[in-house]
């Protein structure tokens, strides 16, 4: 008996001695020179925030609900290797939004991956409490080397962003991936809404599955296919051009007007880079409600006359994406009927890598 009890006080203080040894750890917090954006590649030097997402030139360019939207760190990430014991983060938000249908975990937290062989796998989310927040994303772990990915706010923007680790550990920055970026220009739900946490939106997917970077230009309600931002994109070397507009779009003449002058900018810079432009996203409610059935109806016909003018007029390189199977069959993909769950995102980005894969844009595994 008296062993036994021995055996237990010993495991119990064995236990506490662990426990108190990582409290007692000092934690160091590194700032940008630690890890690598992603994301963006557009130089912090040209953008107001490093975690803009549109250079400080397009302020008087763009209009200003644009510019505001561009202030949400959507689709960009940081990526660091670390042995440490122990990871922590500290991030200011600017704006401390909340919204009746998303998540503040969406909205205004960060999620924690990290590389396990050839997958990123989710560890934990740091929840907002306020406009400047810390949270211990994981702790207890072997000391050693691994690759962490934090995903950065999808509706909120980051004012500054650090990383705790253990005194005794080291922290470096990864090498930059060299794959050409995939780039999406689109409404609200190309910002993420309204994914339960930032690596749930379908950009942050699709950089995971496909271990490549993926620039978001993603502005809710104001996706509208316009010039600006046309020629912004443009100036990229990309993999491919994914529109997803048309939610915005309103009413057809718009797509009559802005399809055709959209794709000739990037086409212009960007001679043979595939472009695909994906139809309206099917509200469920529409499958009773005739006003909004017709209005779709309407919107698809002039997005897929434009395209065919452009396909009869010799462009290449250039598909439409039909998205009325994208999330399921069965209408559970989104929050409101509009807006997609994270069920409906997973879907979504599932979609999209298999069609790029059947068209040969990325290649099979």
């Amino acid at each position: 008996m008296k062993k036994v009890i021995f055996l237990l006080l010993l495991c119990t203080f064995n236990f506490f001695g662990q426990e108190n040894s990582q409290e007692s750890s000092e934690i160091i917090f590194h700032g940008k020179d630690f890890f690598r954006l992603e994301g963006t590649i557009i130089a912090d030097s040209l953008k107001e925030n490093r975690y803009d997402r549109l250079p400080a030139s397009y302020k008087d360019i763009v209009r200003e609900q644009v510019w505001e939207l561009s202030k949400s760190s959507t689709g960009l990430s940081i990526r660091f290797i670390t042995n440490s014991s122990i990871i922590k983060v500290k991030w200011e938000i600017l704006n401390d939004l909340k919204m009746d249908h998303m998540p503040e975990t969406g909205i205004k937290g960060v999620d924690l991956y990290f590389r396990n062989k050839d997958n990123w796998q989710y560890l934990n989310t740091g929840r907002p409490k306020g406009k400047l927040n810390e949270y211990t994303l994981v702790e207890n772990m072997t000391a050693e080397e691994r690759e962490y990915k934090v995903y950065l706010p999808l509706y909120d923007g980051v004012k500054n962003i650090e990383i705790g680790i253990d005194s005794s550990s080291f922290i470096i920055v990864p090498d930059r991936n060299l794959e050409k970026p995939i780039i999406f220009y689109g409404t609200s739900i190309t910002q993420g809404g309204c994914a339960s946490r930032p690596g749930m939106a379908h950009t942050n997917i699709i950089n995971r599955k496909l271990d490549r970077d993926i620039l978001n230009f993603g502005f809710s309600g104001n996706g509208r296919m316009e010039e600006p931002i046309a020629k912004l994109i443009s100036e990229f070397d990309a993999k491919i051009y994914v529109i997803e507009c048309m939610p915005n779009m309103s009413y057809p003449h718009n797509i009559t007007e802005r399809t055709i002058p959209l794709i000739d900018t990037i086409r212009e810079k960007n001679p043979n880079t595939p472009i695909i432009l994906v139809d309206l996203f099917k509200a469920t409610f529409s499958v009773l409600n005739n006003k909004v059935l017709e209005w779709g109806k309407g919107m698809d016909n002039a997005l897929k006359i434009e395209y065919q003018k452009m396909i009869d007029n010799g462009y290449d390189n250039l598909f439409y994406f039909e998205s009325l199977k994208a999330l399921g069959d069965d209408q559970e993909g989104t929050v409101d009927g509009v807006h997609f769950t994270d069920l409906g995102f997973i879907r979504y980005a599932d979609f999209l890598i298999e069609n790029f894969k059947e068209l040969g844009l990325i290649k099979q595994d």
